[in-house]
């Protein structure tokens, strides 16, 4: 069995051994054996584990999350469905993209004569248009609303640290508490979730889904159809998708 320091480890997996000691620390990766003077030694296995570890790290995933599905019962599996969904996404953005440069393509064929551009090429424009607007729209309101619940609590609590009254904070904490479920609710109005044992893709209640651990990616919930409980990776509902074509 073949054992690795952790600058092996580091430059095996294009890392710094500074990320190797800092998931040990996290409780992510710990060495399974150490030498005589107390240098950090791993095997294979350790070797698979931080590869994985990378992996998920670079898809976006929190460090608690990593921890979460490491420990559960089926992290190869809850990997799979994460990557999946990425790839779905991935792919539905080059179609996007795809159908853009084909209008821009008929576009240029007719620039000497703007009035034979196919009526066809003139809607797909639109709705094209009318669905990136939707989505800037989108992506505004949620971004107003996050300023406009954390601009108030931060110089609450920046005015109580120089020395103002706690009281201010205490309202503007309690204020934004309902603020973000709605802003949750309406994030979570479009998902449903990948049960990584029987593939199901299933739409829990909102109660159930804010009260579960994990990200916008996964989150740890029991399948609807097969009962079991453990990561499930998020992804786009029917209703949406189809209101997104749309």
């Amino acid at each position: 069995m073949s054992k690795y320091t952790t600058g092996e480890m580091a430059k095996l997996c294009n890392v710094t051994v500074r990320t190797v000691q800092f998931y040990d620390t996290k409780g992510l990766l710990h060495p399974s054996d150490l030498t005589e003077g107390g240098r950090r030694l791993y095997t294979d296995g350790d070797l698979t584990k931080l590869r994985l570890i990378c992996t998920l790290k670079a898809i976006g995933l929190s460090l608690n999350l990593i921890c979460g599905i490491l420990e559960s019962e089926l992290p190869g599996k809850v990997l799979s469905l994460l990557l999946d969904e990425q790839a779905r996404q991935i792919g539905d953005e080059i179609k996007e993209r795809q159908s853009q440069l084909d209008i821009i393509k008929v576009i240029k064929g007719h620039i000497g004569d703007m009035t034979t551009i196919p009526e066809n090429s003139i809607i797909d424009i639109e709705n094209m248009m009318e669905k990136n607007k939707k989505v800037r729209k989108k992506f505004r309101s949620l971004l107003v609303k996050a300023c406009i619940i954390s601009i108030p609590q931060y110089s609450a609590l920046v005015w109580w640290i120089v020395g103002g009254p706690w009281l201010p904070f205490v309202l503007c904490f309690l204020l934004t508490i309902p603020v973000g479920v709605l802003l949750a609710k309406q994030h979570f109005k479009d998902s449903a979730f990948i049960c990584a044992e029987c593939n199901s893709v299933f739409k829990p209640p909102f109660g159930k889904v804010i009260n579960t651990s994990g990200t916008q990616k996964a989150r740890w919930l029991t399948c609807e159809k097969c009962g079991h409980a453990g990561y499930c990776v998020e992804t786009i509902s029917d209703g949406a998708s189809a209101s997104m074509e749309r």
